[in-house]
């Protein structure tokens, strides 16, 4: 069985028409920061479209995310100021389409189904507004195949590794099943048939992994690893990408972040950034008091942290990365991508 969701309403809209009232995006300083952080961040794309992490990794997975970030601009591929760079990111992931499905280089990427699920984010939010029919059908097929890899990338537990199931022996991992869920969600959205199998393996994944009912966090793998809280936050996105609002384990999981995340220090766990990418996007589902004061905290520091040219770099992984990040979470009350919607 497919589940096929054809999404009727425009994929990206202009992010002043969808403001959230009062929204912190509207402050000056903030839209000073997200500004000058977009312009540094499209001044980064190479000549081939893409961007890289430091020492020139993960170009696949930048690209993805580098783009989801100019698309919450309300930028898309025909219109706006950032078209251009969107567009010529589109042509690089498509073109690293591979016949098996896999968008990416796994020569050369030793996690590539990050990049992986980023591309099946980014480009399904592409899709619904691709006015070229040609152009369009490539997406369909490039999404089409991405979402048949996902399915025999997934391990037996329902998770997915670093890189697929065969090639890594069976290794799962709580970040990038996530990434792969958030990704199928997207296609969904956009009219791709995904099997609904996949999701109800991802499901249980979750479910297995969380510790005394969640209560204790989602751990590393399907082996062990204890709780994580970045790992955990990303968990609930993904159990409401999943459309599993209802599920028992999200407020256990909840109370277990807002212990460990709430205060948005770095005590006690690493991953920052990707912790907060999800966290973010949790509270903002959450709406009312609980995003707004947990917004101000976060957009202070945030906004607290960028260098003068526009950028971020706190984080190993490099300043596209953290940018790219900060920018999303800037950019949520905009609303413009549905993935992101309350």
């Amino acid at each position: 069985m497919a589940i096929r969701l054809v999404h009727t309403a425009p994929i990206v809209l202009a992010a002043a028409m969808l403001a959230t009232p009062g929204a912190r995006a509207a402050d000056p300083e903030v839209r000073r920061t997200i500004d000058r952080g977009l312009e540094w961040l499209a001044s980064q794309q190479s000549r081939l479209g893409h961007w890289s992490a430091a020492n020139n990794r993960y170009p696949t997975a930048m690209t993805a995310m580098a783009g989801l970030t100019l698309l919450c601009e309300g930028s898309t591929t025909t219109q706006g100021r950032y078209a251009g760079n969107i567009r010529r990111a589109v042509d690089y992931l498509a073109g690293r389409s591979r016949a098996n499905g896999l968008i990416g280089e796994p020569d050369q990427d030793d996690r590539y189904t990050y990049g992986h699920g980023f591309s099946m984010l980014f480009l399904s939010q592409v899709l619904g507004e691709e006015e070229d029919a040609l152009r369009r059908q490539n997406l369909v097929d490039v999404l089409s195949r991405a979402v048949i890899f996902t399915g025999r990338a997934q391990t037996d537990a329902g998770g997915w590794g670093y890189v697929s199931a065969q090639d890594g022996q069976g290794f799962d991992e709580g970040s990038t099943t996530i990434t792969q869920v958030q990704g199928l969600r997207g296609c969904r959205n956009a009219g791709i048939p995904v099997p609904a199998e996949i999701i109800e393996k991802a499901i249980k994944y979750i479910q297995d992994c969380s510790l005394d009912g969640g209560a204790g966090g989602v751990q590393y793998n399907s082996k062990g690893g204890g709780g994580r809280p970045a790992i955990s936050a990303a968990a609930i996105a993904c159990l409401f990408n999943a459309g599993q609002y209802d599920s028992q384990y999200v407020p256990k999981l909840q109370e277990y972040c807002r212990k460990n995340l709430a205060s948005i220090s770095n005590r006690g766990f690493g991953h920052w950034h990707y912790a907060h990418y999800y966290y973010a996007q949790v509270q903002y589902r959450e709406g009312g008091k609980t995003w707004e004061d947990y917004r101000d905290r976060v957009f202070d520091r945030i906004v607290s942290e960028a260098n003068p040219d526009g950028s971020w770099s706190q984080g190993y992984i490099g300043p596209v990365y953290t940018t790219a990040i900060n920018l999303t979470i800037l950019q949520l009350e905009t609303a413009a991508l549905p993935i992101y919607q309350r």
